[in-house]
């Protein structure tokens, strides 16, 4: 991760992948969304989905693991390299959430991120704003969930203008 005052709003990034399996999407329903279309073939049949799909948090939490793995791998290359490395805040909270289209067994969801806001603090000196528009796109290029995540991240070096 850049320090905020070195990053563009405009910026993407691949994040990763990630496959959604019946068991896969069935584990976590079972967990934290178990409604029937989540948890079976056979319910889901009997709803406007027709198929066994993903709980959108499902999705929504496939993009927060590969965003956590993505930033790490992302920190070790900088160490690597011998740069220095900002501090992160907390996460402020999610706005613009869609879940655009069911999620469904076998298909493969590659999320990216775009930043579309980075401004200093007004009220945190040497920390900024930064939101970013996370999207996943399915294997045929369609739009399957859509928001924008917002956090702290520190503006600049300490001690750099």
């Amino acid at each position: 991760m850049k320090f905020l005052r070195d990053i563009q709003v405009g910026e993407q990034a691949v994040v990763g992948a990630y496959t959604f399996t019946a068991e896969n999407i069935v584990s976590f329903a079972r967990r934290y969304d178990p409604q029937p279309f989540h948890l079976s073939e056979e319910a889901a049949a009997k709803t406007h989905f027709r198929h066994l799909c993903a709980s959108g948090w499902h999705t929504a939490s496939a993009w927060m693991g590969l965003m956590v793995a993505y930033r790490k791998a992302e920190t070790e290359a900088q160490i690597a390299r011998g740069e220095r490395i900002p501090e992160s805040g907390v996460g402020a909270g999610l706005r613009d959430l869609q879940w655009i289209r069911p999620v469904y067994v076998g298909d493969v969801v590659t999320y990216t991120t775009e930043v579309v806001e980075a401004r200093a603090s007004a009220s945190r000196p040497g920390w900024g704003v930064i939101g970013t528009r996370a999207t996943g796109v399915n294997q045929k290029g369609e739009p399957v969930i859509s928001f924008i995540s917002v956090g702290f991240l520190q503006w600049a070096p300490p001690g750099a203008n």
